[in-house]
């Protein structure tokens, strides 16, 4: 277990619930146990039954946070408000940590079922803070957006970076960085990973996101949850660590799920590189 921080909602090193895995989770000994679970709350609102009595017993017992698939923040069509009542409710009953959505748009006269590149322009930013200011006063709490992986930049105005903290800035809210996205998107997008690592505002760092990603060409890097994290995004990692401290991860995996012992173990490394930063003297860069 990683020493305790304040500053974050959960703690050390965390791992998505999947339905395939509750069984095991709740009757087995396991050697690694995750500090915290994040779930899809569109996966799971509304469900009653077996996994719904059983998602509540997790929930009561372990530290949980959200993490959206289909709120649609940049997406020109209106926000569902009886979306966000439900999901409100949602996470009250559960007393999720935090929840978080994608920095991208997932509708247009239906559901796209893909994460699309917001412009980055000044008029997409301020028309996305506005949009995350009314889903913070209806959910009534605070929320965080991640930086997305993307492949193509229609309509650009500015850089990706400078895109990400100007919609942070005018919505006040906080960021769920990703770590693989940006080792992604700066080998697809050819700019320094470290300079934008570098460039994030430590205090609006709620916990990371890490995953592999599949090698379509030396130039072309493909986000897919489903393979093991490789060493450059290992040292990425460890650089967050040395500015921001032991900030909570999480480890994504979607495809080619290989056993939970196996996942486990890969979620046990990041225990490993937070190790290193987790006495009190590390704190938040400036």
């Amino acid at each position: 277990m990683t020493q305790p921080d304040s500053r974050f909602m959960v703690e050390g090193a965390g791992l998505g619930l999947r339905r395939s895995f509750m069984q095991e989770l709740a009757t087995e000994e396991l050697p690694d146990v995750p500090d915290f679970f994040e779930i899809a709350p569109e996966n799971w609102m509304g469900m009653g039954g077996r996994y719904g009595r059983t998602l509540r017993q997790f929930t009561e017992r372990h530290p949980f946070v959200c993490h959206g698939l289909s709120l649609s923040i940049g997406g020109p069509q209106p926000l569902d408000m009886q979306f966000l009542d439900d999901l409100r409710r949602f996470l009250d009953t559960h007393q999720i940590r935090l929840y978080s959505e994608h920095l991208s748009y997932t509708t247009d006269d239906g559901h796209l079922y893909d994460l699309l590149p917001i412009p980055f322009t000044h008029e997409a930013a301020r028309y996305v803070a506005e949009r995350v200011q009314q889903v913070q006063d209806v959910l009534g709490r605070r929320i965080a957006l991640e930086n997305v992986s993307y492949y193509a930049a229609p309509g650009q105005e500015m850089s990706e970076q400078d895109f990400l903290l100007e919609v942070l800035q005018r919505a006040d809210c906080d960021l769920l960085l990703d770590v693989n996205n940006i080792y992604v998107n700066s080998i697809n997008h050819r700019y320094d990973a470290n300079a934008f690592l570098d460039a994030m505002p430590a205090e609006r760092v709620s916990y990371i996101h890490i995953a592999g990603h599949y090698e379509e060409a030396p130039d072309l890097r493909v986000d897919t949850h489903g393979a093991d994290v490789i060493p450059e995004v290992w040292q990425l990692l460890d650089r967050t660590y040395k500015r921001l401290g032991a900030v909570p991860t999480l480890l994504e995996r979607d495809f080619n799920i290989p056993a939970l012992s196996v996942l486990l173990q890969e979620m046990g490394l990041i225990r490993q590189h937070q190790q290193p930063f987790t006495t009190s003297g590390v704190r938040h860069a400036g």
